[in-house]
């Protein structure tokens, strides 16, 4: 499925191709609004997305599928400030960060 910003659905085909992101604890790095977000969090157990943007991770927030309100969660944070758990995700990964 294509979006307006990947409209031949390249983002959702990778991320399935190089992750299995199944019953996962996930960290997302760079989330902003949460457009990788919902490639893979129906599959996940879990999501914790985070950004120093905060208009874009309320942005994230009110994109939130209900359905999904229970397994997703946003924070405005730091990738150098954010403190969690080392042991608290299976998977991790830098989205449109750099």
């Amino acid at each position: 499925m294509g979006s307006i910003k990947d409209p031949e659905g390249n983002e959702a085909r990778a991320l399935a191709e190089m992750i299995d992101f199944t019953g996962q604890r996930v960290l997302e790095v760079g989330c902003g609004d949460g457009r990788m977000t919902w490639l893979y969090a129906e599959r996940a157990k879990e999501v914790l997305g985070v950004d120093s943007d905060s208009e874009a991770i309320a942005d994230a927030r009110r994109a939130t599928p209900p359905q999904l309100a229970s397994t997703v969660r946003f924070r405005v944070a730091s990738a150098e400030k954010l403190r969690v758990r080392p042991a608290g995700f299976d998977i991790a990964f830098l989205s449109w960060s750099l």
